[in-house]
């Protein structure tokens, strides 16, 4: 290009974040992992500062956790005096994992997913039809219904009749509920590594891109370790891994009964885990094996995996493992529900989540 000189490119610094909002970013992941124990994860932020120095001489971390409490972001008015989280805290939380793992979204109309159906819906395509009764003026194609109008009855007497009328056909749109399952059994923070932060973002950013782009749809949550419960999205960020085994039974008998009261069609449910089912409830006992599949766990698991391909409920899988025997488990099981499975390192996990389900969306199950 003649008049130009290229060299290489430097970044102007970031001039538009200020002090607060630089630090907002460490505190928030530190907040998700301390499963929102605020005053742990300032000690850590209080360590960091002390050997990375993320403070200046003008705003120091006394001047950010008073910049917390007045944005709203905590509060110390307990009891106790202990900090908190507040709702705009967890809000941000949400937000954040939703960019983190899904990328930017824009927010849009509700019941935006797509089938292979035509009828009243929200989105117009480029297909005409005749008129029918209770078709709605909105739905009439003016430009094409004049034009039969004029060819029909000439241009002397202009004359339209029902017989003149095409309207735009609209593309249907489908609702779904989803029953998301985490697994917060032991071997989720086992041998050192970090599972369960990974799925609370998953957890999150899928409750977050539910409540924007999707909001006539519904999302459950429940976790599962020796029992299953159902908790709340607010409820996310404190989400903390116990002396649990990993009863899939439980959980996967919870999110039958949650689906069973919902009155969509389309119904589906997305279980992270890292590992085998090792525990099942027989009466008030439960009866455990940590020690490779056990016969009879492994046979009332997949009874429930086929009970629900009967009721036309697919599970899929995703497996934050890589061992052999238990991916011939993912897939003896994902056979009998005739689900999905995948298998992810904890960096991908995010974005198979967002992909499947936006394919599942599409299907009319």
């Amino acid at each position: 290009m003649l008049g130009y000189r290229f060299s290489q490119y430097t970044p102007p610094p970031d001039q538009q974040q200020s002090d607060f909002d630089r630090l907002l970013k460490i505190f928030m992941q530190l907040v998700l992992i301390t499963s929102g124990n605020v005053s742990e994860a300032l000690q850590w932020m209080t360590e960091v500062d002390r050997q990375h120095k993320i403070t200046t001489p003008n705003y120091g971390m006394g001047d950010f956790i008073e910049d917390l409490k007045k944005r709203g972001y905590i509060s110390d008015e307990g009891p106790d005096g202990q900090y908190k989280l507040r709702p705009k805290s967890e809000q941000n939380l949400r937000q954040s994992a939703l960019e983190e793992i899904f990328g930017k979204l824009k927010k849009t109309r509700g019941g935006e997913h797509k089938t292979h159906h035509s009828g009243r819906g929200d989105e117009a395509t480029t297909d005409r039809r005749d008129y029918e009764f209770g078709d709605t003026m909105e739905q009439i194609a003016m430009t094409d219904s004049l034009r039969n109008a004029q060819i029909n009855h000439g241009f002397e007497e202009f004359l339209m009749t029902e017989e003149d009328l095409e309207v735009v056909e609209n593309e249907f749109k489908t609702q779904t509920s989803t029953v998301l399952m985490i697994d917060i059994s032991h071997s989720m923070i086992l041998y050192g590594e970090d599972r369960i932060t990974p799925a609370k973002k998953v957890a999150m950013a899928l409750a977050e891109l539910i409540t924007r782009k999707y909001p006539k749809d519904t999302l459950d949550i429940l976790v599962f370790g020796d029992d299953a419960w159902q908790i709340e999205i607010k409820d996310l960020p404190y989400l903390q891994v116990g002396p649990y085994h990993t009863n899939t039974v439980a959980g996967l008998e919870l999110a039958m009964d949650i689906l069973r009261k919902r009155k969509n069609t389309n119904k589906q449910i997305f279980m992270i885990t890292d590992g085998k089912p090792t525990c099942i409830k027989q009466g008030i006992h439960y009866y455990k094996n940590a020690f490779g599949l056990d016969h009879k766990i492994l046979h009332r698991t997949l009874n429930l995996a086929d009970q629900l391909r009967k009721l036309k409920i697919p599970v899929t899988t995703f497996m934050i493992a890589t061992d052999p025997y238990l991916k011939a488990f993912v897939r003896e099981f994902t056979k009998a529900n005739n689900g999905n499975a995948y298998y992810s390192s904890l960096e991908g996990l995010g974005n198979l989540v967002f992909e499947d389900f936006k394919r599942n969306r599409r299907k009319t199950l």
